[in-house]
């Protein structure tokens, strides 16, 4: 029992929790920015377990997507389900009990955030499926973890202003530069099996492709400023997420891309320090 517990605990990479950070300081910026301030102490619990939960649950889901692909990278043959730890069935059930789990916090909170949570589950079942037949599955990636965006909004304000799409459109685009950084990793691996992802289109180019979307990133957060009547100290911490932008550059370009993805969540944080700070 104790090995089944391990490999389900490798399976959701709870041991590996840089994802769920990747998820939640978005779903915080809203929260956030939804409450004008800090929210309500159940409301935030809920997003921080929600964030665990569904970053689990698409782990898994990702896993089970890919358990015939795999086997055959140097990086993922290990895991579970490559390896026959855990069984696919195993993987369903868990997934299914995963999402469960989410639905009921969320059926805690108003109407309007447990309807946009159904979108939730979609965009993170059909994620690991999309890189059989596109080269941007990373889009799809970004669309799913940005969607605590406008369920943040819904569980504090009751509605989900214009104005946070334009919050919505920068972290999509984040989960393209971050992700694109962890596709590098891959890219040998995944030409030869038929994955695909921008790193495989693009080759070494796909660097020009992170630089020009940190930029276009750091445009829309300046923009979700104005809309948001931020003070200064949002602004400061912009400074710092494009100084942080510009070293994970710099580690990818010295053929360490996988490092500037294990420190992407720190620009997330950042920004939420400024929305506090901005707040304050």
């Amino acid at each position: 029992m104790k090995e089944k517990l391990s490999a389900w605990i490798r399976l959701m990479r709870l041991d590996r929790p840089v994802g769920i950070w990747l998820v939640l300081w978005p779903a915080l910026w809203a929260l956030w920015l939804g409450a004008g301030g800090m929210p309500d102490a159940w409301t935030l619990f809920v997003f921080v377990a929600g964030a665990v939960l569904m970053r689990s649950a698409g782990c898994v889901i990702n896993d089970y997507a890919d358990r015939d692909f795999d086997p055959h990278v140097k990086r993922t043959c290990t895991r579970p389900l490559a390896c026959g730890e855990v069984s696919p069935k195993e993987a369903l059930l868990l997934f299914g009990v995963l999402c469960l789990l989410a639905f009921a916090l969320v059926l805690t909170l108003n109407r309007a955030t447990v309807l946009w949570s159904l979108g939730a589950v979609v965009l993170a079942a059909l994620y690991p499926f999309t890189k059989r037949w596109t080269y941007w599955p990373q889009a799809f990636l970004g669309a799913a973890f940005a969607w605590a965006v406008p369920m943040g909004f819904a569980a504090t304000a009751g509605s989900v202003p214009p104005a946070a799409w334009v919050l919505y459109a920068a972290v999509l685009i984040w989960a393209l530069i971050y992700d694109s950084y962890y596709a590098m990793v891959d890219r040998e691996d995944d030409v030869r099996i038929g994955v695909k992802s921008p790193a495989v289109l693009l080759g070494e180019r796909v660097l020009w492709l992170t630089g020009t979307l940190q930029g276009v990133m750091l445009v829309l957060l300046v923009w979700a400023g104005a809309l948001f009547n931020l003070d200064w100290p949002y602004y400061v911490a912009l400074v710092l997420v494009a100084a942080q932008f510009v070293w994970q550059q710099r580690l990818a370009m010295r053929g360490e891309p996988f490092r500037a993805f294990l420190i992407s969540h720190w620009a997330g944080f950042t920004v939420w320090l400024g929305i506090v700070a901005a707040q304050a």
